[in-house]
């Protein structure tokens, strides 16, 4: 398992992961409206490591814009 911090930036004008000095920067469109951006940096997430998106867990940050993934 792997643990991945990240910085996540709603609302942008599209999907992508960039890495910065303190781990993943995921920009996405979906706003943080109902876990909607949550989800949306999941699957970037995925599709960035190559697993498939059940297999991405959130484990800390579900309310702010600096996120814990695990990765199995």
């Amino acid at each position: 398992m792997t643990r991945v911090a990240v910085t996540v930036k709603p609302g942008s004008k599209g999907t992508s992961v960039e890495t910065n000095a303190g781990g993943l920067l995921i920009r996405v469109r979906e706003r943080a409206v109902e876990g909607a951006a949550n989800e949306a940096c999941l699957r970037a997430l995925a599709d960035h490591f190559g697993v498939a998106p059940s297999r991405v867990t959130l484990i800390r940050g579900a309310r702010s814009r600096t996120k814990l993934f695990e990765i199995d």
